[in-house]
């Protein structure tokens, strides 16, 4: 879950004017970089030796 403080954070950083839009992306890749750090936490995340079988797969 987000605070309220890193929310108003990365709001007060956007620029006097602003799309909608912006606020909205700022708000979803906080809550992706939060997501991220917790599954990595929990030990859910790829070596880099799948990563790279998996690009070598994609990149054919």
């Amino acid at each position: 879950m987000l605070t309220k403080k890193s929310v108003l954070k990365s709001i007060q950083a956007l620029p006097n004017n602003f799309e909608t839009e912006q606020a909205i992306e700022q708000i979803v890749l906080l809550e992706k970089i939060r997501v991220g750090l917790e599954q990595s936490e929990q030990g859910l995340v790829h070596s880099k030796s799948h990563a790279k079988k998996s690009l070598k797969k994609w990149l054919k």
